[in-house]
């Protein structure tokens, strides 16, 4: 049994009891146990609940709870509500609650019953509690996962589609040196390359969306990247719109692939340019921040420290929220069919996600957008800028080389270009079967191309095994991602990567310089 509500003639402690019943920080009404068709008959109401509510004191006394919930005509809610009397003790549930100024705020609720000194049922009491800023970050981590899901989705698509890509760029560049003076053929040959480049491009932005794109980070200063890159970005704006730096001068170090970096800048102010009509301003600012524990409750997983924070702010036309829910996602656009792919931002977030850092949104229509890059801060010193080498030559061999490729046609080609080369060249589609064909041909094997579709393992312990009976053996691994916490066995002067799709040429190469590395001692 409960206590009885205070009142004038209550017990000297009433007024203790009312300050505490004012003082909760969850809204509760105390309402009469009888359920009319506007609910239960309010009687009393404390200060958080007009907070959470908009209403005063004197607005609700007298007024059925249903004014908070729906409106009268809602059947479905009256019969809710209707069941929740029919409970024998506490009831609990979540739901919107309707406030003066007609927003609808998420809250949990409670509804209990309050018995006099005979056990009759006297009075409900409801509480409730604002689950505004839970809800957002549930939001935040649902919409979280389904980013991810569709990443991982784009990935494994972009990994089929990579062989695919290796066959027709490969066999464009053998015909491009078998069609001899045929200018026509060279044509047709350029387009068809020329296609295979721009669908490599398209498979790193969903690979980079997936957060599995290869990537190359250095330490490089933020101000550095901004300003290599000032002229390009004036000439995207042209000279309609006003385009300004603010960068801190004392701002740290970042660790991220520059080139991948580039293309989220490049793509924030070409999505800031097509925002901003003539006239416009886009600002790109860079800054130290640090977050703190209290303060990084805007997304979940994102730690407290020192960061770096890019930022690309301009006046333009802004977005809804309902736009800005699915900004990252692949495939939106809000540009005409045709201007562009929807891959743009979610090349952003995916290349940002996979940096280490965190993309936020602000947004406001008629007023302009900003997006700001949180990015870690680097304590060491910045890497050189760095510059273009010219492509080594091809060196013809005579080594023997292991092609372990599970794609037929990709094997077939690999193994073609270095049999013409001079090459001795064997080939498997998967680890057992080339450990067994080694042994069969009892030769030395010199270098190993191995395509990384197998478990790590499975790889692994074949090179381990043709290690023991091969010095000196040689590992090219051309995986559909270069992630070397993938491959944290393939280490050491002799083992390298070449991420797929990659140039004959470059594969050429790449073997060659493998096979001239001297054997130390």
């Amino acid at each position: 049994m409960t206590n009885p509500l205070p009142s004038d003639s209550s017990p000297p402690d009433a007024a203790l009891l009312a300050g505490v019943f004012q003082s909760l920080s969850e809204g509760v009404l105390i309402a009469a146990p009888d359920f009319g068709p506007a609910g239960f008959r309010i009687e009393h109401v404390n200060d958080a609940l007009c907070q959470i509510s908009g209403y005063t004191a004197t607005e609700l006394i007298g007024q059925g709870h249903a004014k908070l919930h729906v409106e009268r005509s809602d059947v479905k809610a009256q019969r809710h509500w209707h069941s929740a009397t029919e409970q024998p003790e506490t009831h609990s549930d979540e739901g919107f609650l309707h406030t003066k100024a007609g927003k609808a705020v998420f809250v949990a609720w409670t509804f209990s019953w309050l018995a006099d000194e005979h056990g009759r049922r006297a009075h409900v009491i409801i509480t409730y509690r604002d689950m505004t800023a839970n809800r957002r970050l549930q939001d935040a981590l649902v919409h979280s996962q389904r980013l991810d899901a569709v990443g991982r989705l784009a990935g494994g698509v972009a990994h089929d589609f990579n062989n695919l890509l290796s066959v027709i760029n490969g066999y464009c560049e053998i015909l491009h040196q078998t069609v001899g003076e045929n200018e026509k053929a060279q044509r047709e040959i350029q387009e068809i390359h020329q296609a295979g480049h721009q669908a490599s491009a398209l498979v790193r932005q969903l690979l980079a969306f997936g957060r599995r794109q290869a990537l190359d980070p250095r330490v490089i200063s933020p101000n550095r990247l901004v300003r290599e890159n000032t002229d390009i970005l004036s000439r995207l704006l042209g000279d309609e719109r006003s385009f300004e730096l603010s960068l801190a001068e004392e701002v740290g170090n970042i660790r991220v692939d520059p080139t991948q970096m580039q293309q989220v800048l490049l793509n924030l102010v070409i999505n800031a340019r097509d925002a901003t009509p003539a006239g416009g301003r886009i600002i790109v600012t860079t800054e130290n921040r640090t977050v703190a524990p209290a303060l990084n409750r805007r997304i979940t997983d994102m730690q407290p420290g020192n960061y770096v924070v890019l930022t690309v702010n301009d006046n333009g036309c802004g977005m809804d929220e309902a736009t800005q829910t699915v900004l990252f996602e692949p495939f939106f656009t809000t540009k005409e069919a045709g201007v562009g792919t929807g891959l743009g931002l979610a090349l952003v977030y995916g290349i940002v996600r996979q940096s280490g850092g965190h993309i936020f949104v602000r947004s406001k229509q008629g007023v302009g957008t900003t997006f700001e890059i949180f990015l870690p801060r680097s304590e060491e010193d910045a890497s050189p800028a760095i510059g273009s080498l010219a492509p080594l030559p091809v060196t013809r061999g005579r080594e023997t080389l292991l092609i372990v490729e599970a794609d037929h046609v990709v094997r077939k080609m690999i193994a073609g270009i270095f049999t013409a080369d001079g090459y001795d060249v064997m080939d498997a589609p998967s680890a057992a079967t080339a450990i067994v064909g080694v042994k069969h041909r009892q030769t030395t094997v010199h270098l190993i191309i191995a395509d990384h579709t197998e478990s790590s393992g499975e790889m692994e312990r074949m090179i381990k095994t043709l290690h023991e009976n091969h010095r000196g053996l040689r590992v090219l691994c051309t995986p559909n991602r270069d992630d070397a916490s993938a491959l944290p066995w393939l280490s050491g002067s002799h083992q390298s990567i070449l991420p797929k799709p990659f140039a004959l040429s470059t594969l050429l190469q790449d073997v060659r310089k493998l096979l001239d590395i001297d054997d130390q001692p």
